[in-house]
Parts: structure tokens; sequence; C-alpha cells
């Protein structure tokens, strides 16, 4: 019970140094972690390299296919982009094992050192010095975790009967691949299987032969993460969670059969009697021979999931969402979940750009379609802008650097803003409804100042919402400038409609629906002034 209770400790340690390690490669390297995934192109090699990149960053290739899911699930990336970054993850994942497999007690011990006191002197004014001690801390700890895991096993050695049976799994390969296959998927982690399976190897308790169909079932489990992230996904990314597991398990048949003789002969020459060293070289090999070997069949893994999870011509689920971006699975990635999040703020702008222009359209017009279609707009608008603010709370709860949480903040408010141009664009289209049913005229002079106002709007909402896309300051600017312009024409339009209805050339009824028109109108332009200026704050932070 207390071999199980310190293995247990151990593991959880292990577990901890891992994440907090990765949390703080992943602080370091967010913004540049998000244009690493954007680099991707149909260019499949790249794709590996960006996967093997990322995860050895976020120190888990879980974590890395489960990002994969999502950018499919949203349409960000395609299949045949997917499964560069599949096959690079497999290759990511090896870095954890090499790291325990080594001696590095003092090594650890130097590190936890320096983390503390990097930590103890960091401030909010020196994020980068915390995300440092972050990174050095954890990798003490993974180690403090590994050396618990071996201490934990060490007393096993004692026992005759566990020793026969780790040794009789050499005898036994399937039992041992499911072994394996069981640990990964009970610990949904294969870094830390793979830290146990170092552990018993360091005490003698397993020879390479037992704990190579281990691994290959560590791999194959590896892939329940993705699949689990995808139940409730679209097809796409249903079919990119089963590349994973096809790649694995294509790669393992090729070894259990094929390749396991040579690996183990390569392994043995490098380390002859270090059998953690051997465990964790196979590892390497065995992911970087499955890529290399797979990599020019990878358009037929594609299309085996394809055949596998067919098409129907009866479903177009991707388009009735009401998200496209938002995705929990990114979560564990905030960099890349508040990425996600800014998408999904843009296309909720140029939903609310659309609902802008059709109120118009149904005013200057008089549709009473283009005004329904404005009320419908609002509806989606209202829907989305509470599917945003949740995942911004929920995003808001994860460990976040300052820059990050500062843009996160203002985010809130920038949702809410263009959530308030579907509001007044629902107002223009009820003005369009009552100029509709009373028949109002207006003089051609308001109509020209009505179009000349509304141009001016619709070019500063425009640019507030490039200006955030490109993070541009010199277009967050001229968004300021047109706003001081529609003031002053709101000042002056208004003392113009005073003037016609002094002269009687101007009714009352239309004269009402033009006020109130020039004020939602103004209003829409105060809400692309606010985007706009915190486009310029978000570049002050940086």
């Amino acid at each position: 019970m207390s071999i199980f209770i310190s293995l247990i400790g151990g593991l959880g340690l292990f577990l901890y140094g891992m994440n907090l390690m990765g949390e703080g490669l992943q602080k370091s390297t967010g913004p540049k972690l998000e244009k690493a995934i954007e680099l991707l192109t149909s260019n499949v090699v790249m794709g590996v390299l960006v996967g093997a990149i990322v995860t050895g960053i976020i120190q888990s290739s879980g974590a890395t296919t489960v990002m994969v899911v999502g950018f499919v699930n949203a349409g960000i990336m395609t299949l045949f982009q997917a499964i560069g970054v599949i096959m690079g993850a497999n290759i990511g994942t090896t870095v954890t094992a090499q790291l325990v497999s080594f001696d590095a007690s003092i090594l650890s011990s130097i590190a936890l050192g320096v983390g503390i006191v990097l930590y103890m002197i960091g401030s909010k004014s020196k994020p980068n010095l915390k995300n440092i001690s972050e990174i050095l801390i954890g990798f003490a700890i993974l180690f403090i975790g590994m050396e618990f895991m071996k201490d934990a096993v060490a007393p096993l050695s004692e026992y005759e009967g566990f020793r026969n049976i780790l040794t009789g799994l050499a005898d036994h390969p399937l039992l041992a691949l499911l072994a394996g296959f069981a640990m990964t998927t009970c610990l949904q982690s294969s870094s830390a299987s793979m830290g146990i399976l170092i552990a018993l190897s360091s005490q003698g308790l397993i020879p390479l032969a037992g704990a190579l169909p281990i691994l290959y079932g560590d791999n194959i489990g590896s892939c329940t993460t993705s699949l689990i992230s995808s139940f409730g996904a679209n097809k796409n990314a249903k079919r990119a969670a089963l590349m994973h597991l096809c790649f694995n398990v294509i790669g393992t048949m090729l070894f259990m059969l094929i390749l396991n003789k040579p690996i183990t002969m390569i392994v043995t020459h490098l380390d002859p009697t270090d059998t953690a060293r051997q465990i964790a070289n196979s590892h390497s090999l065995f992911n970087l021979a499955n890529v290399c070997i797979l990599l020019p069949f990878s358009k037929y893994i594609v299309k085996l999931a394809l055949f596998l999870i067919p098409d129907k011509n009866d479903e177009d689920e991707y388009d009735s969402r009401i998200t496209k971006y938002l995705d929990e699975r990114m979560l564990e990635t905030p960099s890349i979940a508040f990425g996600n999040t800014i998408r999904e703020t843009l296309r909720m702008g140029n939903k609310a750009k659309k609902s802008f222009t059709c109120s118009m359209n149904a005013l200057l017009e008089k549709s009473e379609e283009d005004a329904n279609e404005t009320f419908e707009k609002e509806k989606i608008l209202d829907q989305q802008q509470k599917k945003v603010l949740d995942y911004l709370i929920k995003l808001s709860n994860k460990t976040l650097d300052d820059k990050m949480r500062f843009s996160l903040d203002l985010l809130f408010h920038t949702v809410n803003d263009i959530e308030r141009v579907g509001d007044l664009s629902e107002n223009i289209a009820e003005l369009a409804q009552l100029s509709i049913k009373t028949k109002a005229v207006v003089s051609d002079n308001a109509t020209s100042e009505v179009v000349d106002m509304y141009e001016k709007v619709l070019k500063a909402y425009t640019l507030s919402l490039d200006a955030m896309k490109q993070n541009n300051i010199a277009l967050a600017k001229d968004v300021l400038k047109i706003e001081d312009e529609v003031n002053a024409l709101d000042k002056l339009y208004r003392s113009n409609h005073m003037n016609r209805l002094n002269k009687h050339s101007c009714s009352i009824d239309s004269g009402i629906i033009y006020l109130d028109l020039l004020t939602n109108l103004e209003r829409i332009s105060d809400h692309s002034a606010s985007i706009a200026k915190r486009v310029l704050k978000v570049n002050q932070a940086l």
C-alpha cells in the first residue's frame, strides 16, 4: 500500500511539474505559438515541424491533437494540414521521455533554487521573469516526481512474482500493448506512462523486450484524448481524431511485426547497459521513423478517414452553428483560445455590419423585407454575444499573463459594443417600418445628409474592425478622426433640420424619424470609436 501511495505522489508531482513547465513555456511564447499555427500551409512537412515544436512547448501531444481537432472543427485548418501537425505532435512528445531518462538530480536542484529566487523577485512589471521561474520550477518538480516514482517502485525489485510478471510481458507482446494502452487511457498522458515505464526500467524491473510493446500501446492510448474531444464536434473534427488513431495504429503494426528487432539493435548499441535510456531512445526512434515512413502516404490516411466517416448530403451542421471559432478544447491552451475569441468577435462584428447595412437599406429603399431580416440578424447577434461572453469568462479563469488578461478585459467591452451596434441597427429598422407605415416623405436634402452620414459611420465601423483584426494603430486613429467628423455633421444636420422645420419644408412625422436616425448613426460611430480606442490601449500595453 505504501508503494502505491508513494507512486501516486510521485506521479502527481511529475504531472504537476510537466504542466507548470508547459504553462511557463506557453506564456513565454504565447503570441509566437499562435503565429506558428497560422504558418500552416498545404505543405505537410511544415505541419510536421509546427506540430513537433508546439508539442515540445506545451509538453503534451494530447493537448496538441485536441487543438487540431478544435481548429478543424472551426474550419481554420483542413484535414490535409491537420495530418502533418498530428504526425509532428508524436515527435514533440518524445522530449519529456528523453529528459526524465537522464540523471539530472543536481541540475534539477539548481533549477529549483534559481526558479524560486526568480519567482520571488519577479513582479507585474517583469512578467517574463515569472514565466522563466515557472519553467525552471516545473522542470525541477518534474524530476523530483520522477525520483519519487523510482524510489517508490524500488522495493518491488525484491518481489520475485512481480519481476516475473513484468519479464513475462516480453513473451506476451499483445498483452503488454494492451497494458500500455490502458495505462495511457487512464492517465490521459503518454508522458506520464513513459515516466512510469522509465521508473520501472531504472530499477531493473522490466527488460527492453517487455517495455517496447507497452511503449507502442502508450502511443495508441494517447489517441483517446483527441477521440473524446471530438464528441459533439463536426464530421471533419471526428476525422482529424480518427487520423491520429489510424496513424498510431498503422505505425504500431509496422513496428510490432517488422521493425521491432532493428529498433532493439539500434538502442542497445547506443546504450548497452542503461535500460531507461534504451526506452527513451526507442520512443524517439519509433515516432521519428513512423513519421518518415508514413509521411509520403499522409494523403491516404486522410482519404481513409473520409472513407470511414463519409459525408451525408442532407447535413449542413457547420453553417447552423451560432459560433464558429469558440471551442472549449482550446481553453487548455489560453493563447490559442484567446486568438480564436478575437476571430469570433470579428465574425460577430461583421454580422453586426450586415445588420447595419440591411437596416439602412430598409430605410432608404422602404423595404419591409430588409427590416425583417435585420430583426432576425439581431436575434442571432444576441445569442452570439452570450456565447462569446460565457467563453471569455471561462478563459479569464485560466492562467494568463498580465498582457493577455488586460487584452481580454478590453475584449469584454468590445463584444458589448458590437452587440450595441446590432441593437441600434434594430432601432433603425423600426424607424424604417414606421416610415413605411406613415408614408413619411423626406426631402432630398435630408436624404442626402442621411446618406452622407451613413457612409461615414459605415466606414468608421469597418475601419474599427480592420484595426482590431490587424492590431493597426493607424487605422484606429483614422476611426477617431471620422468620429470627430460625424459629431460635427450631427450638429450641422440637426441645425439644417430645424431650418427646414421653420420653413415648413419637412413634416413633423418625418422630422422625428430623421432626428432619431441621426441619434442612432451617431451612437454607432461612438461604439466604433470605443473599439478603436481599445486597439490603441492594447498597443500601449504592449
